[in-house]
């Protein structure tokens, strides 16, 4: 029997000791890869910092891409890639979509992300000009189809008059002839004129339709060179310079932008060069700078490059310049850094509160830990306006609509403008149709303008009753009534068309252009989102998709309830 015992107890005993090897095998796994992980990100962190780099944007996508795969790590992952990429949109959006829950603390944290990713667009040139230019093409493009539906719809309503004026007078058929050299100068002058011929029926109201067509062409020019800085491909040096003033990297700059003489060009590859350590060929280049352009920047870069050379007395004196020329926030910080490094504590304490005054944000981001060049003092970039700039001067025209340059398009316009004015208010296109019935009228058939612009039977069956029998009476009212009632049950049925195409059909022009291009505004946002995708995302501004579908939704209910109510009361 104590043999049999002592066996089963040495069985317990191997069995728990399995069992325990394996639970700490099993936690070897599991927590080792973490570690491991963690330490390498830290040394991608510390190293990409050492480079003067602070955005590391394939890494935090991938860390994105992570985090939607394993939502129970989520928030740790999008927190990281926060650390590494604090000025990519991306992961504050993605941040809010993980904290959004239907609580008071779920969406208040949502909206925070929210938040931070709308201000880090300031921050990143390229989701800026990708949101930029899809707003812009879209605002621009949904305009002209609107122009194009409202010449469609009003084409076969405004015709009729027009065609019933020539009949009358032959000289305004020059009018219609104007179409034919206007069509040559290019599709959008046709658009507008054909427009100004339709209009010269419309209501005074809705001439605000034509006013912005005459405006769209005046500034046809503008808008074209800014569509196509969108629409052009980036070139190498653009990138090279995001790359470089952003901190995304610098050995493309270096490759790229050597031989580049322009003040952009020439500060970016200084800039990289100092990143990568070479100070004397960075020294040179910005020498080379202060020759044409004293900008407080290149100053405060000079004296970062000789303090990597460990020359300190003269780092200071060009951070000394910098405040001479224009005070800024890193050239009192670099001063203050510098001056404690030389053992001058009370400078070095004056310098940092004088840095603290000009702004306080500036200094909550700092990543010193050692005495790095790139990390001990503040280079300073180029702004986003000077980048943007370089951008417009590199765009290049792939959309034309006319033969002539934009000074001539200009000047063509405006005389365009002038005749169709002339002809608006001295020639008199007094042809109209009857409120009732629709009969198309002008002076010559009518020798008095009726109460209430109706025909001469229309107003005999209302107001005149006694110069009409009464069966004639009743059966022109019927008629009208069928004729009217089916005009309503048209508009009925194009209200849940497009928002705006029954306003439009039903005389009220300017308020249904109004609603077609807010319709088709959000439309196309949602169409172009992917062309303008930017980073690894199709849809990089998901949110802006995800707003244009409701606002859509709100936009066909409210058109589709004003023209349901103005039918109701009796107004059309």
């Amino acid at each position: 029997m104590r043999i049999k015992f002592k066996s089963q107890k040495s069985k317990i005993k191997k069995i728990v000791f399995l069992n325990l090897a394996f639970s700490i095998l099993h936690l070897a796994f599991c927590i080792l890869p973490l570690l491991y992980a963690a330490e390498d990100s830290d040394s991608i962190y510390e190293a990409t910092l050492d480079k003067g780099l602070k955005n590391n944007e394939p890494y935090a996508y991938t860390l994105i891409k992570k985090a939607q795969a394993t939502p129970k790590d989520a928030k740790t992952l999008l927190t990281e890639a926060m650390r590494h990429s604090p000025n990519l949109p991306a992961v504050y959006f993605e941040l809010g979509r993980q904290s959004f829950s239907f609580t008071p603390i779920g969406i208040f944290e949502s909206m925070d992300y929210m938040i931070e990713g709308f201000k880090a667009y300031k921050r990143n040139f390229w989701w800026l000009r990708g949101i930029t230019g899809l707003l812009f093409i879209s605002l621009l493009s949904s305009f002209v189809v609107t122009l194009v539906v409202v010449i469609c719809i009003r084409f076969f309503i405004e015709t009729p008059l027009l065609s019933h004026d020539v009949t009358e007078d032959k000289k305004k058929v020059l009018v219609v002839l104007l179409l034919i050299p206007l069509s040559l100068l290019g599709p959008l002058f046709f658009v507008v004129g054909a427009l100004f011929l339709l209009g010269l029926y419309f209501r005074k109201i809705d001439k605000t339709v034509i006013y912005l067509s005459a405006l769209l062409l005046l500034l046809s020019p503008f808008f074209l060179r800014t569509a196509n800085i969108f629409l052009s491909s980036s070139s190498p040096e653009l990138r090279a310079i995001v790359a470089v003033n952003e901190g995304t990297d610098n050995k493309h700059a270096i490759s790229v932008l050597r031989g580049k003489n322009d003040f952009v060009s020439f500060f970016s590859y200084g800039l990289a060069l100092k990143r990568e350590g070479r100070y004397e060929e960075a020294i040179a280049i910005y020498n080379n700078i202060l020759t044409t352009s004293s900008d407080p920047m290149v100053y405060i870069n000079l004296g970062n490059c000789y303090y990597g050379i460990n020359d300190l007395v003269s780092a200071k004196d060009f951070y000394k310049k910098s405040i001479e020329a224009k005070p800024l926030v890193s050239a009192y910080y670099n001063l203050s850094q510098v001056s404690r490094e030389t053992l001058d504590f009370a400078k070095g304490e004056e310098y940092f509160l004088e840095a603290r005054k000009l702004s306080k944000g500036s200094l909550s981001r700092t990543y010193i830990s050692n005495k790095n060049p790139n990390r001990f003092v503040v280079d300073e970039t180029l702004p986003m306006s000077a980048i943007w700039k370089y951008a417009d001067s590199k765009y290049r025209q792939l959309v034309r609509i006319t033969p002539l340059n934009p000074a001539m398009t200009v000047v063509v316009s405006v005389i365009f403008v002038v005749i169709f004015y002339m002809i608006g208010s001295r020639m008199k296109f007094t042809a109209y149709r009857c409120t009732r019935c629709g009969a198309i009228l002008c002076s010559k058939c009518s020798k008095e303008l009726l109460w209430g612009q109706m025909c001469q039977q229309c107003y005999k069956s209302i107001v005149k009753l006694d110069e009409l029998d009464s069966r004639e009476r009743v059966t022109r009212v019927l008629e009208v009534q069928e004729l009217q009632s089916k005009r309503r049950k048209i508009i009925k049925i194009l209200s849940f068309g497009f928002p705006g195409i029954a306003h439009i059909c039903a005389g009220r022009i300017s308020e249904g252009s109004l609603f077609l291009w807010l319709f088709l505004f959000l439309l196309t946002v949602i169409m172009l989102n992917p062309l303008f995708s930017t980073g690894l995302f199709s849809y990089s501004h998901m949110w802006l998709t995800v707003l244009s579908s409701l606002l859509i939704v709100v936009l066909y209910f409210i058109s589709n309830i004003t023209i349901r109510r103005t039918l109701n009361r009796g107004w059309l």
